[in-house]
């Protein structure tokens, strides 16, 4: 079910009061439905400006659909197979419901595999001939008794910006109407003056902008020329319809011209989604930038903005093109993408990378997998190169978790009347699973095979690593956030703990935020606070 901000415009005597609140929608989609906000002067009172200007605001925020995973038994269904995901726009986007909005974020806002990747893991750095490393880790779980979670752990080698190939990039802004909000356009002109900032000489850069239609602002520009960039685009001004499907076209068009054989060839748009003019369809438009990626141009999306934005057209769009999602909310997020991160955000080391992870019947009774609800495959598309699967940046980490009951233990499901018992004296008892990842080399057609088990023996959640502990921590918050289905009694004390535990080292203040994060869902969730 997806939940809508709901806002209630109340003027008395001068005095501005706003409450907030959700109400449940049936739909999928936000768009559509009005999800009003009535303004009620009192007679006689003075009407506020923002009043004026709009009686019924509308909001027609855009989230999937996504099924929490469900327990499978081994016995029956032994293989999971997923792609991987180095998003992060969940984790920003529900930071801003948290702090800016006042409010918990809708269910579906909430994808738990974009928050535990939205983090930096201290992973060994990859030593033999594959760009990255595969680490495992099995410790005794915090929600249900009995179980244990397995962490995966990927790290992509690094590349420092004066490592990477020649760039070719495409701006796409959004100049339309819609944008023209602080929260929109002017940090949209200041996250791209942060990457121009970082640019090289060997660097090309074009701009076009849309609304009404589209325009090449900006022909392509070496990176050595930064004054002549830095002013087109401090003189973006929001104003008339949002046309993107043509934009996105002619944004095609310029990075295919500028084309770099071997080098960063990528489209970075940024918008609130909304398109309303020209093919606005998901599907459609999905499809092209789908079949558009198979010219070697990836496409990256930078959510911005409230109240009409398409989250899940950003994510999905920047699925189907091989890039990133990411949701800029403030400044500093735009430094940590586009400043911090910046190799990771453009360079690709490793492309259509699948991981599939086959459990032992003789060890592991039941899982679920935590998170990547859009992402699972079927078992069958991991051999097969045909299909599409997620990128990993230059120093990318992902992290992917696994709930398992081992055999012998009370686990989420009752025991089988009919199921055939393993043959304990000739099944292998060393391991819980084994761990297989696919990837393909940037530009390569041919998969790799990546392959190692998981031994079957775990440690105390207190005696693990701070990265587990801390991955743990976060895949709980966004759990609860999506109603705790499966925290058990794990509340939001207990989830402050395990974070606090492993809230070091914190290079960035990113952990420490997250403690933040923590006490203010609690504060506005239904759990009681403590006297």
């Amino acid at each position: 079910m997806i939940t809508k901000p709901k806002l209630l415009v109340i003027t008395l005597s001068g005095l501005f009061l706003g409450a907030c609140g959700q109400v449940p929608s049936q739909s999928m989609s936000m768009r559509g439905t009005a999800v009003a906000s009535l303004a009620m002067p009192v007679p006689g009172t003075m009407v506020s400006a923002y009043e004026s200007r709009s009686q019924l605001i509308e909001n027609t925020e855009n989230y999937q659909k996504n099924e929490t995973n469900p327990v499978h038994v081994v016995a029956q269904q032994p293989i999971s197979t997923f792609s991987v995901d180095v998003d992060t726009g969940s984790y920003s986007n529900v930071r801003r419901f948290l702090t800016r909005e006042g409010q918990l974020p809708p269910v579906d806002a909430v994808r738990i595999e974009e928050m535990l990747n939205y983090f930096n893991y201290h992973y060994p750095n990859p030593t033999g001939q594959h760009p990255f490393s595969v680490n495992t880790e099995v410790v005794n779980s915090p929600w249900q008794p009995n179980a244990k979670i397995i962490k995966i752990g990927i790290k992509a080698k690094d590349l420092e910006i004066k490592q990477l190939p020649p760039a070719n990039l495409v701006f796409l802004v959004d100049v339309s109407g819609s944008m023209d909000a602080d929260n929109k356009l002017p940090l949209v002109k200041k996250t791209l003056t942060l990457l121009t900032e970082q640019l090289r000489p060997q660097d090309k850069v074009t701009i076009v902008t849309y609304a009404s239609g589209e325009d090449l602002a900006l022909a392509p520009t070496s990176g050595a020329d930064k004054d002549k960039i830095l002013k087109v685009i401090h003189r973006l001004k929001a104003g008339g319809a949002t046309s993107g499907e043509r934009a996105i076209q002619l944004a095609y068009e310029q990075a295919q011209k500028s084309y770099v054989q071997g080098g960063i060839n990528r489209i970075l748009i940024a918008t609130d989604g909304d398109f309303n003019v020209g093919i606005t369809n998901f599907e459609t438009l999905k499809g092209m930038i789908a079949e558009k990626r198979k010219s070697g141009i990836s496409f990256s999306t930078f959510g911005f903005g409230t109240g009409n934005y398409d989250e899940q057209l950003m994510e999905q769009l920047a699925d189907a093109g091989d890039g990133n999602y990411s949701y800029i909310d403030n400044e500093r997020e735009a430094k940590k993408v586009l400043q911090r991160q910046l190799s990771s955000t453009l360079a690709t080391v490793a492309q259509d990378v699948k991981i599939q992870v086959e459990f032992n019947p003789a060890t592991v009774k039941e899982y679920r997998l935590i998170g990547y609800e859009n992402r699972v495959l079927s078992n069958e598309d991991f051999n097969n190169d045909r299909v599409d699967a997620g990128e990993i940046g230059a120093g990318h980490t992902v992290t992917a978790l696994y709930e398992i009951i081992p055999v012998g233990q009370k686990g989420w499901l009752n025991e089988s009347r009919y199921q055939v018992p393993v043959n304990s004296t000739k099944a292998n008892k060393q391991e819980y699973a084994y761990v297989n990842v696919r990837y393909k080399q940037p530009q390569q057609s041919k998969s790799i095979l990546l392959s190692q088990p998981v031994p079957a023996r775990s440690l105390g959640l207190a005696q693990s690593s701070s990265d587990t502990r801390f991955a743990i921590a976060v895949a709980s918050y966004a759990q609860q956030l999506r109603g705790g289905q499966y925290n058990a009694n794990m509340k939001w004390d207990d989830i402050f703990k395990l974070a606090q535990s492993a809230a070091q080292p914190d290079e960035f203040g990113l952990r420490a935020e997250f403690l933040d994060l923590v006490k203010t869902a609690k504060s506005l969730s239904a759990e009681p606070v403590k006297p």
